[in-house]
This record gives C-alpha cells, structure tokens and sequence, in this order.
C-alpha cells in the first residue's frame, strides 16, 4: 500500500449525496465542507459522472477543482457502462469527465459497478485496455475498479487483469456477513491479491444512522460518538482498507465525521461487542436492505417512473420504526410518479442493482402495505 501514501488519511468526501437547493448542488455549503475537510487534512474526494444527474462532476469542479492546487487533492472518478457501448467511445466520454471535473488527470480512475455481467460487457469493448493506455499517458494516475457481485466474481476479475490496483467495494459492520453482499469475503478476496481497499457505503446508505430503537440502545451504552462513527471506524479499522468514503450532505455530517476520523481510532472489543448486538437486532427483522444508490433510476430508466429507493424507504420506516407517517410520505413520493403496484416486473432495475434485490417482488410487498 506505499504506492497511495500521497492519500492524507484514511477518510474520504463521497460527492454523491451533496447538500441541494432543490434539483441543484447547493455550492456555497459544499464549499464550506471542502474547506473543512482540506483544513483538517484530508485530500481525497470521490465522483463518477451519473451522480445527481451529472451534476457531480460539475461540483468538483467548481467546488474543489477551481479553488485548490491540482496537487492539493486526490480525485477519483469512474467509467460507467451506461454512458458507452463500444471502444471507441470510452476516450470522448473521458475527455468529457476531464472537462466536467475541471481537471487534466485523475488520480484513480475506477471500472465502475464491476458484476460478472457488466464485467463482461467491459471486456468486449476493451474498457480495461483502454484505461491501461490511458495511465500510460499520464492521464490517469492508477486504474481500479468498483465492485458490486459475488467473491468468486471478483477473484475472477483481478486473476484476469492483475494490473488492476484497488478496489472499491460495499463494506459495512451489517453487510460483513450478508450472503447477498458478502463483504468479508470479497474484501478476503483483496487481502489474496494484495489489493487495496476503497470502502463505499459504510453506513448503508443511512440505514446505520436512522438505527431501530431495539439498536439504539447497545450504541448509546456506549456514551460514545454518533452513530455514524462506530460505522464508519468499523470499515477503516480493517488493515487493508485505505480509504473509508462517506456521502454527506450537510455540514454537520461533515464536522462529525471529521471529528472521530482525524486521529482515527479502530473500534475496541466493548464497541465491537455492541456491533455484533445491533446486528442482531437488523437479523431479528424483516427490513429491505436498500442503499438507496438510486442505481435502479437512475441506470434503468424504469418503464413506470417508479421511485424505488424512495417506496422501499416508506415500507421500512413502517416496518422498522412504526412510523405511521410512511403513509403520507409514501403518497407525496407516488404524486407525480408510479406506484409499487404499477410495477410490470420488466427486471431492468434487478439487473443494475448493486445489492442483488429481487425488487419485482420488494414492490409488490410494498404495494401490498400501501395500495391495498
């Protein structure tokens, strides 16, 4: 891992979940969050061109790119097979993110959303060739990938293409053991081919922050820090692990965050205790595991414009917290877009899903608590 020292620290700002002024990047308060985050030390920021629309890219841009040093920060960004299909339109898609992000290199330059399918998909239009010639030219300082399958899947990938330098997978105390994530075993896979580890998802898109009052209690015997931070120190405390993302949207997320990350301490055998019993108060329950990526609209183009993540969000609040408030939320978030119960079981989402959900049958249960 010598080769990443020019990484600060092991915490990373994740440009995905922004603070916005309705459908826009509110810039004034991610400006304020870089600065924090520059000012305490850290240096290493995450993008790929389909978060918030585009709208991303732009936001490095304007709101790192432009006001710091090009040697100041690390940035990460991604190919994504929904923008090309063939060779010959890798180059001009990544020209575009170089003008987006207002850069002339980046740092890390991930294969993004790596599954045995969309692995393939990759190969046959020489994406990992590419990308190769493209650190050869300097414009890409060290290639990896992003990974959302099975172990078994990612052993294949870094057998076949072994120039692959880091890996960034879902990596969280809750999915540690999941036999759909499986995130010990893909980061096991890591540690066998010596690569190192970008964690994205380290609270589960939220779920590890908004805990059932059943979890609360173990976290607040603690008399500790936030939520948030026994998720997050859990990932980074792994040797392998180099940097653990995080996607905030709020100055507050930020100063916690920073606050537990800055003189990192791994997580000791009475927090771990704790972990393993709130664990067990998500196993006790009948929860969809959504991250919330927005995978599922944002790449699938539902048939139906049904809000997904949102509709899943409704049902575990129900579920989960007896939140009889799901209703209302539920009915503002199908207003102007579909139903659960409007779903034609078409599969697209399925197939873009990073978690593997069988979302066909997720919204008929959640069409069953709220279109009856």
């Amino acid at each position: 891992m010598e080769q990443f020292e020019f990484i600060q620290k092991k915490f990373g700002f994740g440009m995905m979940r922004l603070p916005m002024n309705g459908d826009e990047v509110n810039y004034e308060e991610t400006c304020r969050m870089v600065d924090y985050f520059i000012d305490h030390g850290f240096n290493y920021f995450d993008t790929a061109h389909g978060y918030i629309h585009g709208k991303s890219e732009i936001a490095v841009r304007e709101c790192v790119a432009k006001r710091y040093p090009r040697e100041k920060f690390i940035l990460t960004n991604k190919l994504t097979g929904s923008y090309f299909k063939k060779e010959e339109e890798i180059r001009p898609l990544f020209q575009k993110q170089l003008e987006a992000c207002g850069v002339d290199y980046f740092d890390f330059y991930l294969m993004h959303a790596q599954n045995s399918n969309i692995f393939e998909e990759f190969k046959k239009a020489r994406a990992f060739e590419t990308a190769f010639d493209l650190k050869k030219e300097g414009k890409v300082k060290h290639v990896g990938i992003s990974f959302h399958d099975k172990a078994e899947v990612l052993d294949r990938i870094l057998t076949e293409y072994p120039e692959i330098e880091i890996v960034q997978i879902q990596f969280n105390y809750l999915d540690y053991e999941s036999a759909a994530v499986e995130s010990r075993k893909v980061y096991e896979v890591c540690e066998k081919h010596d690569k190192p580890v970008l964690v994205m998802e380290p609270v589960k898109g939220g779920s590890l922050v908004n805990l059932p009052a059943d979890a609360k209690k173990y976290l607040d015997d603690l008399h500790g820090g936030s939520y948030a931070s026994y998720a997050v120190r859990f990932a980074a405390g792994f040797k392998n692990i180099r940097v653990v993302l995080s996607g905030m949207s709020n100055m507050e997320q930020m100063i916690d965050n920073v606050s537990f990350m800055e003189d990192f301490q791994p997580l000791n055998e009475k927090e771990l205790e704790a972990i393993r019993q709130v664990v067990a108060v998500y196993d006790s329950m009948h929860a969809i595991p959504c991250t919330s990526c927005r995978y599922c609209i944002e790449e699938s183009s539902c048939p139906k414009n049904i809000l997904i993540p949102d509709l899943f969000s409704c049902y575990n609040a129900m579920k989960i917290f007896n939140d009889w408030n799901a209703s209302h939320y539920y009915d503002r978030a199908v207003s102007e877009h579909g139903r659960a119960s409007d779903c034609i079981r078409c599969g697209k989402c399925e197939r873009v899903c990073p978690q593997h959900l069988p979302i066909r049958d997720l919204l008929a249960q959640t069409a069953e608590q709220f279109d009856k």
